[in-house]
């Protein structure tokens, strides 16, 4: 086998946050926090972000705990897909 034709595979990111919308058809949008150290001042900082989520079956609830996993692009902004609800919403 050639040498060059090979592929490598890497792990996908695994990720967990919060629905914060689910308003969408088979999407929703998960709030990741994170926690960073400042380069310069070197105190822990608070990150967020969100991801736009592929929800095959509209599962997810507004409060919900997810994990989501990196995956193909699915649209212009979605390339994470739910992996499983941790937590129902109360």
């Amino acid at each position: 086998m050639n040498e060059s034709k090979k592929t490598i595979r890497r792990r996908k990111k695994v990720l967990q946050g919060v629905i914060v919308s689910d308003r969408m058809n088979k999407t929703a949008v998960a709030l990741v926090n994170r926690t960073v150290q400042h380069p310069l001042y070197m105190r822990t900082v608070k990150k967020s972000k969100k991801y736009k989520i592929h929800d095959e079956e509209n599962v997810c609830r507004i409060g919900d705990q997810v994990r989501l996993i990196e995956c193909k692009p699915i649209s212009k902004d979605k390339c994470w897909r739910l992996l499983e609800v941790v937590r129902k919403a109360v």
